[in-house]
């Protein structure tokens, strides 16, 4: 049998009063968002009156905070044009970064003059075109602009303010970053990784930033890198341990001067001083070792020659294991097992190679602090006083050699040429003396 069609029946709309309330409900969440919005953006303005807040914004001056500012210009109050409005990529950023001490969120009027006469744009070269106009200064340094790719989302900014403002230890891939980054600064711990970091290490570095703010602290990968004129002075290297080593500045740097007349720093010495071998690399023992450094609890060791980044090889390995070698057998005092004895050096360690000679020195050094008791080891200021008088009288011994346009002969004259010709004169009077006198004792008549 066919079934019977039935038809539909066509659905009437609800009444207009039941979809009222949702309808006032949808727009009441809306204006109450936006108001709690706007209540979130009631950012600090800077007064650019106010020369030490601007110093502390600019420079860290004062508390020594970093701030994240956005250059907004607010219309004259008798105006009709409306205010800026605040980007929303900052507002993002401020809102995520709300719970964390990162760096604190303020507005400025970049178009304002300053004492010098040039405007908050002019004077750290903000380009005011590339909206939105955000840059970081205080305690990192002088303001920094953010470049246009990270200001797409308030994510992206907050990752690069993470990046920029957050401490962490400077990684050390070459010989420039670790003179430039390290050995430069007055105070630098460096940490050499025989693999990957256990957390508890990785959260004592932390620690360490946070405690330490002054020092920087790097980290360098042993596994693949070998520094040389270091690695010496430190435990031997063995796959999955980590040493510690802080250096300490005691003069010069990296400034060879200008043509503007800046006197250059002279060459960069610096000291070190490493964990001990014996001690478990922890916490408690990096932060005592940069603590001893620091307070001048204990004397750094100065070295000779800046330690150089090298890739790891086989045969820088091996020169490190006899360089190794060599200095143990000059602190225990044994005699090398194979030694030249040939020479004005018979008998001694030095066989006429730089590392001889430098034991030779050493031991001579040793002998003479044996026999004086009263030697006392200089100060690694008086060791760069005795730096700074010799490169003087190096320069007043140059100067009194230096012939200067006063000194030389005028044009065209023949220089010593009256020295020469009364020379001439005498030895013809002495020749013909000579053959008077000779006259005289041969005549026979």
């Amino acid at each position: 049998m066919a079934k019977k069609k039935t038809k539909r029946k066509t659905e009437k709309p609800p009444a207009i009063d039941k979809l009222l309330k949702p309808a006032v409900g949808v727009v009441f969440a809306f204006l109450w968002y936006y108001f709690m919005k706007g209540m979130k953006t009631d950012i600090a303005r800077i007064d650019v009156s106010d020369e030490l807040m601007l110093r502390e914004v600019f420079f860290g001056e004062g508390q020594g905070k970093n701030y994240v500012v956005l250059c907004n210009t607010l219309p004259p109050e008798d105006s009709s044009i409306k205010p800026q409005k605040i980007s929303s990529v900052f507002e993002d950023a401020m809102d995520e970064l709300s719970s964390s001490n990162i760096g604190t969120f303020v507005l400025m009027d970049c178009n304002t003059n300053l004492p010098s006469g040039k405007t908050v744009a002019e004077r750290f070269n903000l380009d005011l075109e590339k909206r939105p106009t955000i840059f970081v200064s205080g305690k990192i340094g002088a303001p920094i602009q953010i470049t246009q790719k990270h200001l797409k989302t308030g994510h992206m900014l907050v990752k690069l303010l993470k990046s920029i403002l957050v401490p962490h230890a400077i990684k050390i891939e070459s010989t420039k970053e670790l003179k430039e980054k390290c050995l430069n600064r007055d105070t630098c711990a460096l940490l050499l990784k025989g693999g990957t970091p256990p957390k508890y290490l990785k959260d004592a570095v932390k620690n360490l930033l946070s405690m330490y703010p002054n020092v920087n602290i790097a980290s360098l990968d042993s596994t693949t890198m070998l520094v040389m004129n270091l690695e010496e002075h430190l435990p031997e290297f063995k796959a999955g341990d980590n040493r510690f080593v802080v250096f300490k500045k005691i003069s010069g740097g990296l400034d060879a001067g200008d043509k503007e007349g800046k006197v250059a720093d002279g060459r960069l010495i610096t000291s070190i001083l490493p964990l001990n071998e014996n001690e478990v690399l922890s916490f408690n023992s990096m932060s005592n070792l940069i603590g001893d450094v620091v307070s001048n609890r204990k004397k750094p060791k100065r070295l000779s020659s800046l330690p150089q980044v090298k890739t790891r090889t086989k045969k820088l390995e091996e020169q490190q294991r006899q360089k190794r070698e060599r200095l143990m057998n000059r602190t225990s005092n044994t005699p090398k097992t194979q030694q030249k004895t040939s020479g004005a050096f018979g008998g001694s360690e030095n066989d006429g190679s730089k590392e001889g000679r430098k034991a030779e020195r050493e031991r001579r050094r040793a002998e003479h602090q044996k026999n004086n008791p009263n030697y006392r080891e200089k100060t690694m200021e008086e060791e760069a006083e005795m730096e700074r008088q010799r490169r003087q009288r190096m320069q007043e011994e140059a100067e009194k050699w230096n012939i200067g346009a006063e000194d030389a002969p005028p044009e065209g004259e023949f220089v010593g040429e009256d020295e020469y010709e009364s020379y001439i004169e005498d030895e013809d009077n002495d020749y013909q003396e000579m053959d008077d006198s000779d006259e005289e004792v041969l005549d026979l008549d």
